[in-house]
């Protein structure tokens, strides 16, 4: 099973999105190319037998339910309150 990860451009409701093989030689190039125009990490990997399979997956909001049952417990709730503010400097840096 392959290994995608989704971008989306902030403020786009994941309407405007891109998807990445994890697996392939160049998706590390890849993804800091779609980083510097402006997409970011949407959720997490996804794991598909094929890029339309992922497609499908993305677009039902499918690690939201992931997402969710994570949440309850605590110490991942402090590890996304560091990761939150961690994206909030990020962004405060590169505006300044």
């Amino acid at each position: 099973m392959a290994k995608y990860q989704f971008l989306t451009l902030p403020a786009s409701q994941r309407q405007t999105y891109t998807y990445l093989d994890a697996d392939s030689p160049t998706f590390i190039q890849e993804k800091n190319a779609l980083l510097a125009q402006g997409f970011e990490v949407e959720d997490d990997f996804i794991y598909a037998h094929t890029p339309a399979e992922a497609i499908e997956k993305y677009r039902s909001n499918f690690t939201y339910a992931a997402q969710e049952y994570a949440h309850a417990n605590g110490i991942y709730a402090f590890f996304h309150l560091l990761l939150v503010i961690g994206k909030s400097l990020s962004r405060l840096n590169k505006s300044r």
